[in-house]
């Protein structure tokens, strides 16, 4: 069985749970996020886009909304404690700064970070105005 078949699989069986696009939405970013406390970004993309994009699909949302939002969310799962592998990259750079002083130091981040997301949320339209302008609405 091939990994093809697998993701498509798993992206048929989460369109068929028939989901509300906001917990399917909340679900995915929270996965993102845990994965981000352990892989790089690209390696979350390559891993879970073939799996998510299609529910995503199916639930109305704008693509390019949610790169916005991946994006994010995916730096935000590098600085999030308690695995965020960036906590221990700063941590390796400056040796002499306690490893709880780097965590507190991250928080307000880890904070804005959700705003963002929750902010892009409410007004998608910040994340796509752009790309609307230069390839017209619905692109």
């Amino acid at each position: 069985m091939s990994y093809l078949h697998i993701s498509q699989s798993t992206a048929e069986w989460i369109v068929s749970l028939h989901l509300s696009r906001w917990v399917l939405l909340f679900a995915i970013l929270i996965m993102v996020v845990v994965l981000g406390f352990f892989l790089p970004p690209v390696s979350i993309i390559l891993m879970t886009a073939p799996i998510i994009l299609p529910p995503l699909r199916a639930a109305n949302f704008d693509l390019v909304w949610f790169g916005v939002i991946m994006t994010i969310v995916m730096e935000l799962g590098l600085i999030h404690p308690p695995v965020g592998l960036n906590l221990f990259v700063i941590k390796n750079i400056a040796p002499d700064i306690p490893l709880r002083d780097v965590v507190w130091g991250v928080m307000p981040f880890v904070v804005l970070m959700i705003l963002a997301v929750i902010v892009l949320c409410v007004f998608p339209e910040i994340a796509t105005w752009f790309s609307d302008l230069v390839m017209g609405k619905g692109h």
